[in-house]
């Protein structure tokens, strides 16, 4: 299973677009416009702010940027490379999966992207597509987070924080691509999603037409293929067709 989308904006500007505070740090933010699983890329989230103590408030929450690690790991992991096998999760069976099923419920996000690569394929050969907002905002892929501890390190050393990006069934014109899709939010439902203290969230877990309608469904080149290329002329309108294979994002043959 592969993935691929494009996060180009910097913190300021998704702080703004995403009405949340930067709290990513010293991390590295620069542009990628080929996002690979297990990079550290950013996503937003909204907590229960705490003191010095560690109490959270109840009765304040705090939207911010954070950076984290792409595939999830779940807190009873023996071991972190299980993440690179848990970059998607399917909405229709996310509740019920043991990996997922608490971060459903506790610990949710958005992932901010330009749009995200696709490959559709023509017998043999396969053609990336790049899909991203023909009005040039950003798309908020709805995302779950975890904590990982790594029990052979230091008692002192940060935990691993990362995530997961929901799928759900293609529609509209994104079924002439391929049959699955990032499950994206619209603005109005970024807040429920974000909600620290709302552990039911089924009725945000299906895509909505209008976003999909909005998309640009652009052919790109076959040079996103490979991971090392990593640059603007990746979401660039390319016609030819590529000869390269290359493996579907969120597969559905993961069953995640």
């Amino acid at each position: 299973m592969c993935g691929r989308y494009s996060a180009s904006k910097d913190p300021a500007t998704l702080a703004a677009e995403f009405d949340a505070v930067d709290a990513t740090d010293e991390a590295d933010t620069r542009p990628d416009y080929n996002v690979a699983p297990t990079r550290e890329k950013i996503t937003v989230v909204e907590r229960h702010p705490r003191d010095e103590e560690g109490t959270p408030d109840p009765d304040t929450t705090v939207r911010s940027l954070r950076v984290m690690r792409w595939g999830l790991v779940p807190f009873w992991a023996k071991d972190k490379s299980v993440g690179a096998k848990m970059i998607n999760a399917r909405s229709e069976s996310v509740g019920s999966k043991p990996a997922f099923k608490s971060s459903l419920a506790k610990r949710r996000c958005l992932v901010p992207a330009d749009g995200w690569y696709e490959w559709r394929r023509d017998g043999k050969v396969k053609q990336p597509f790049f899909m991203t907002p023909a009005d040039g905002s950003s798309i908020a892929m709805a995302g779950l987070w975890s904590t990982w501890k790594d029990k052979e390190a230091d008692a002192e050393a940060d935990p691993l924080v990362s995530y997961t990006i929901l799928t759900t069934d293609a529609i509209g014109q994104l079924t002439e691509i391929h049959e699955r899709m990032p499950l994206l939010l619209p603005r109005e439902s970024w807040a429920a999603w974000l909600n620290p203290d709302l552990e039911d969230v089924s009725e945000l877990l299906t895509p909505t037409p209008e976003l999909v309608a909005a998309l640009e469904l652009r052919p790109v080149s076959d040079a996103v293929n490979s991971v090392r290329n990593n640059g603007p002329e990746l979401m660039a309108r390319h016609e030819p067709a590529p000869s390269l294979d290359e493996p579907a994002l969120f597969d559905p043959a993961s069953g995640q």
